[in-house]
């Protein structure tokens, strides 16, 4: 780790050869935000690389965001919902959850797909599927690729990786009740292809006509992570040239309820819905169930600089790893997630003194939540100075997106200077000696994102995973984002891996 503590590692200054584009930023304004910004630089505009990876068809940039959340399906609406510090818990009423000891989760109300999906898929798919669709549609719009734009690039060189850690549990679990009470006859023809965990992917290229790298990935809550870390490495190793890559999940229904119930991994504080999601607090009790889907447009940055695309972050590096520790049982010290996250920092040419922001996976588990703190600190000696939050507290737990739609919330962290608060600190944990922006927000200035995921069953670790991404013009101190996630179908440790998401300005 010496080598990451060298100043060649520090951002060079912008080229001043170069003429800045007419879109290099984008001011908005807000009252109730007044320096709240949303800035943008356009891929033609002067961008100067930390010296870390140089060569432009090898470094990666983000250029479009979309997703489906609790909070709507606009990337900036969710965004100021956070920051707002609301909470999208409540009651579920989609079905019948009176006779479940957890009766409230993160539960989609109102979700349209008019205009992204014709009228007989709405009908046939999976809730998981069209939350994939939309979001991967959304994304492309975001990076000025919507419509006939698309065909201005070479449809073979770009593929889609978005997971799922569930898949279409509402068709598999029609299907087998159709099954048990009618019969094989009666099973759906789509009962297969809408059920396995690949077909979101395979449908938004089917109805996009993209050719390239197509699969998912399904590592339960690390889901998102993994495909954005393989995403990346298919365009560095020159396979692609751009990738849609994410996570999206709809569990909120009775077997998934249920499951999760199983494993007693789920907060039963029925009577405050709103408040059950509490990481770090003495009182937390377990996760809240969530569901949407979050998706990144990332390319090679000369393909983006040729398009003159809007870069919003730039992709740093990775790593994977695994704790080998237990199937239920967290490290207790941390030691699986501290290490991948040594390995993700070296990968990425970062340096842990650079890191200023860090957004958790924090599900607000009873070990989880420590644990996660536990290889926090194993990596960054001082806590002066960096500021941690949990996106968590406000969406809950979605899964396999979980990491989508945190990592585009911490890219707006980046691009805004704003950071949304962990609501519901109202009896923090000692160890957490951290900067939570408990219950209301922030303004914070984030040299490098970084993120990391980690499944847990029961309250334990089973894998990790990081996303780093930087801005192309970085001047700030790094940020870190980390988000974690439950599951109950692992029954060995899964692999750990880190990216990370630094700022743009």
């Amino acid at each position: 780790m010496q080598a990451l503590q060298s100043s060649s590692l520090r951002a060079s200054p912008p080229n001043p050869l170069l003429k800045p584009s007419n879109r290099q930023s984008h001011q908005i304004t807000n009252a109730r935000h007044p320096t709240r910004r949303r800035t943008f630089i356009s891929a033609s505009a002067a961008v100067s690389a930390p010296k870390r990876e140089t060569d432009p068809k090898k470094r990666v940039v983000i250029t479009g965001m979309g997703l489906v959340s609790v909070f709507g399906n606009d990337v900036d609406a969710y965004y100021e919902k956070l920051l707002s510090g609301e909470s999208g818990i409540s009651l579920i009423d989609r079905f019948d959850a009176s006779k479940f000891p957890t009766r409230f989760g993160g539960q989609i109300r109102g979700f349209s797909s008019e205009g992204y999906i014709d009228g007989k898929n709405e009908r046939r798919l999976d809730d998981c599927l069209k939350y994939c669709i939309v979001a991967g549609k959304k994304a492309l719009e975001s990076a000025n690729l919507g419509g006939d734009k698309l065909n201005t690039i070479d449809k073979q060189r770009a593929g889609v990786l978005v997971g799922t850690g569930m898949g279409g549990l509402t068709v598999f679990s029609d299907g087998v009740q159709a099954l048990i009470e009618k019969g094989h006859r009666r099973i759906s023809p789509f009962f297969i292809p809408y059920a396995i965990t690949n077909m979101g992917s395979a449908l938004l290229a089917i109805d996009l006509g993209l050719m390239g790298p197509n699969y998912s990935i399904s590592t339960a809550c690390a889901t998102s992570n993994y495909c954005f870390y393989a995403a990346a490495n298919h365009i560095r190793r020159g396979e692609a040239d751009m990738m849609i890559a994410g996570g999206t999940e709809a569990a909120i229904i009775p077997i998934g309820l249920g499951g999760f119930v199983a494993c007693r991994a789920l907060s039963q504080r029925n009577d405050d819905p709103k408040t059950a999601s509490r990481p770090w607090d003495k009182q937390r009790d377990g996760f809240v169930m969530g569901e949407g889907a979050g998706v990144l447009v990332m390319e090679s940055l000369e393909h983006a600089m040729k398009r003159g695309a809007p870069i919003v972050a730039e992709y740093l590096g990775g790593a994977v790893n695994c704790d080998a520790h237990h199937m239920t049982d967290p490290r207790a010290d941390g030691l699986g997630v501290s290490s991948c996250i040594e390995s993700c920092l070296e990968d990425a040419g970062v340096s842990p003194e650079e890191v200023n922001y860090i957004n958790a996976h924090a599900t607000s588990t009873l070990a989880g939540d420590l644990a996660e703190i536990n290889a926090i600190k194993k990596v960054f000696k001082s806590t002066a100075g960096i500021k941690i939050n949990a996106t968590k507290s406000m969406i809950g737990h979605c899964l396999g997106a979980a990491g989508g739609l945190e990592a585009i919330a911490t890219v707006k962290a980046i691009n805004t200077g704003w950071l949304h608060p962990s609501i519901n600190q109202f009896n923090p944990e000692p160890a957490v000696d951290f900067d939570t922006v408990a219950n209301e927000k922030k303004q914070h200035e984030v040299n490098v994102g970084n993120y990391i995921k980690f499944v847990w069953v029961r309250w334990t670790q089973l894998s990790c995973r990081l996303l780093c991404l930087q801005t192309l013009i970085p001047s700030r101190p790094f940020c870190i984002f980390f988000s974690n996630y439950y599951i109950t179908t692992i029954i060995h440790q899964a692999s750990s891996s880190l990216s990370f998401l630094v700022p743009r300005v």
